[in-house]
């Protein structure tokens, strides 16, 4: 079970990701927001999920590696993990409990993402198909 002990009293911006996917070019909006917020006390944390077409190949080495190479992503990058369905990673099962989303609580696609406050309270949820940079404000917001 993944634990968010480290983060505890950061903004956190939570997003299951893939490689191969439509809206893979989001690393990079998201390492935008990441270089703009990070020394504020904001963190990215990265779940990669195949789940979706397959569209999160590879190994935890290989997928780190294609990250760097295309986007430069420095900010923190976990195990693959389920989001969906009976084998959801608890902390998915955790933050589709609190934010439900244009299908309930299902994670529509790839780059679904969750803004938890410093408190650890989820207080946004954001389709795959919101930009990275329209979360600017509601970031700032919480800085």
């Amino acid at each position: 079970m993944i634990s968010l002990d480290t983060y505890r009293g950061n903004v956190l911006l939570v997003v299951n990701t893939a490689t191969g996917c439509g809206l893979t070019p989001q690393y990079q909006g998201l390492q935008e927001l990441y270089d703009r917020y990070h020394d504020q006390g904001f963190e990215i944390l990265d779940f990669p999920c195949n789940q979706f077409m397959g569209q999160a190949p590879g190994s935890a080495e290989e997928i780190n590696a294609f990250c760097s190479l295309h986007y430069q992503t420095t900010f923190p990058r976990f195990a693959k993990v389920k989001v969906n369905g009976k084998e959801a990673d608890p902390l998915y099962v955790w933050l589709k409990d609190q934010k439900s989303g244009p299908l309930g609580k299902r994670i529509e696609w790839n780059f679904a993402k969750f803004l938890i406050g410093r408190d650890g309270q989820v207080l946004e949820r954001f389709s795959s198909k919101t930009a990275p940079q329209n979360l600017q404000e509601s970031i700032e917001n919480l800085l």
